[in-house]
């Protein structure tokens, strides 16, 4: 992507200036960011999909009993009749079933990968919605049916309503107001109050980001960390042979304190440890994302990543769906740019060693990799 020309998506500016501009600042309202925008997938299709055991899904009712909502699978009898009012039925992770979905969020890839999420559909019936609430992420708010009024503001105040199963501000303020047509976009940066009402049957897709918490962040780095140490520790165990008798057994001795922190120096030894598991936790596939087993083919052609697989690099490491590998030289370039591009053309395939072509080989056995044009069919 070239990352200085102006794009309608948004708004005639360059990916550069939109992320210097907006990213995390400021909203930004394109209209008609695609012309004749039409729907990736109907209605029926979309409840299918909210019919699966895996797949993400919620139904949000606002009536007289106030907010309720429940998490899927849903049968279609299970959802409200279309007729009603004041429904919204939520698909996580569409990009993950639909191809059409997943090439629409490969538009976004001026964002790193560490942080382009997925693709939800919000079905509402007429009045539908979530009520005035914030994200912690920054979205892409993309109509793709039907007509959504749009209220936004810079909330400060972020006490929300109780006793509610959503996060619903309890006092909104809206400063903006704007009624979204087919192929206008919305983005909002975190923290951004808004509230979305349909106008009639609508769908939305919104064009999540990850942004992960310090705390599951620690937590997920830790217990990596731990996993590699305790490989390189092997059964390395606590020794006090010159421990003497004590007269209080209730404090830590000073040398248990003295072997814990070797431990955790040990664990941050290696300087590309904490790389190597920051790499591996954000590759890793989303929970219900499983890889149908397939043969390699005889000789390697154009290839493509499944809509699936997560794959990054940095500078000594290429990571893909969770997994990690040394890369240096000619081999490291072509798997970083299979990593960009997502594909390789069958030129480039043949400049890769042997060791890497059985790489790849291995990667289409584990269904992360395709033949160019079979991908996640």
């Amino acid at each position: 992507m070239n990352i200085t020309q102006p794009l309608a998506l948004l708004g005639a500016l360059s990916p550069q200036q939109f992320m210097r501009r907006h990213w995390q600042k400021k909203p930004l309202l394109v209209r008609q960011a695609i012309p004749g925008f039409e729907a990736l997938l109907d209605r029926t299709a979309l409840f299918a999909l909210a019919s699966s055991d895996d797949v993400e899904s919620r139904l949000v009712v606002h009536g007289p009993k106030g907010w309720q909502m429940r998490g899927g699978p849903f049968a279609r009898r299970a959802l409200p009749p279309l007729k009603q009012p004041d429904w919204t039925l939520l698909v996580q992770g569409v990009d993950l079933h639909v191809q059409a979905a997943d090439d629409l969020l490969q538009q976004f890839r001026f964002v790193p990968e560490a942080r382009l999420d997925d693709l939800m559909v919000s079905y509402a019936s007429d009045g539908g919605g979530v009520g005035p609430h914030f994200d912690s992420y920054d979205v892409f708010l993309l109509q793709a049916q039907g007509r959504r009024h749009w209220r936004i503001g810079w909330q400060k105040d972020l006490t929300l309503q109780e006793g509610v199963p959503l996060k619903v501000l309890a006092n909104f303020v809206p400063e903006q107001e704007f009624v979204l047509d087919p192929g206008d976009m919305l983005y909002l940066p975190p923290r951004y109050a808004h509230d979305g009402v349909a106008i009639g049957e609508c769908m939305t897709y919104s064009i999540g980001f990850r942004a992960p918490s310090r705390a599951e962040l620690a937590r997920e780095l830790l217990q990596r960390l731990a996993e590699q140490a305790g490989d390189a520790a092997g059964l390395a165990l606590y020794r006090d042979s010159g421990q003497p008798a004590v007269d209080s057994p209730g404090r830590i001795p000073a040398r248990l304190h003295d072997f814990a922190q070797r431990v955790l120096q040990a664990a941050l030894a290696d300087p590309l440890a904490l790389p190597r598991a920051l790499g591996e936790y954000l590759t890793e596939p989303k929970p219900h994302v499983w890889f149908d087993a397939a043969t390699a083919p005889r000789r390697m052609g154009c290839l493509a990543l499944d809509r699936r697989t997560r794959m990054m690099f940095d500078d000594h490491h290429v990571f893909i769906n969770g997994e990690s590998y040394h890369a240096s030289g000619r081999d490291a370039a072509l798997m970083q740019q299979l990593a960009d591009r997502r594909c390789l053309a069958a030129h480039e395939v043949r400049r890769a060693s042997k060791g890497a072509v059985a790489l790849l080989a291995s990667w289409c056995e584990a269904g992360w990799l395709h033949e160019d044009g079979a991908a996640a069919l």
